[in-house]
């Protein structure tokens, strides 16, 4: 699609509606720990609008997800594991291909090479299902992954 003709981006959220979106997720937050068995956390950061919601995983022990309420779109993170020191090509390859299969994340290379399941949304769809959709894509996501991606990328020191 030519320059020209592909879709304005949106208008930056005022403060007011930024306020709202971050009343939400509070609401939302303070809902899910205190009714939701898997979450074992839920912090804001003060300084910035950031949460952090901490589930408990059965394969990978505490699954944590990043909350950012930027000004257009709302983008979350999730720490999946260290760089593989082992088979790495293989590691990645197991990880792209399994892109194909995630709704609204993908597997991405982050700070030191580390992997992530990252994603983000428009402001517009901020609501409690899709922040219950987002945490759980990123628990079912690293519980159906990680051991395998581990076992590829540490298997020596992962079987043990």
């Amino acid at each position: 699609m030519p320059a020209s003709a592909s879709a304005p981006a949106s208008a930056p959220a005022s403060d007011s509606e930024l306020a709202r979106y971050r009343r939400t997720i509070d609401a939302w937050a303070e809902h899910e720990e205190a009714n939701n068995p898997l979450i074992a956390a839920v912090d804001r950061d003060p300084s910035l609008p950031r949460w952090y919601v901490r589930m408990r995983g059965e394969e990978k022990a505490i699954i944590t997800v990043w909350l950012t309420l930027g000004q257009r779109t709302l983008h979350y993170e999730s720490y999946f594991m260290p760089a593989p020191v082992e088979r790495q090509a293989d590691c990645y390859e197991y990880l792209l291909r399994a892109n194909l299969k995630l709704f609204g994340m993908r597997f991405a290379i982050g700070a030191e090479d580390a992997l992530y399941l990252v994603g983000q949304m428009p402001l517009s769809a901020v609501d409690d299902a899709e922040l219950d959709r987002i945490t759980g894509s990123t628990y079912a996501y690293s519980e159906r992954f990680f051991r395998p991606a581990m076992t590829i990328g540490f298997g020596a020191k992962f079987g043990r």
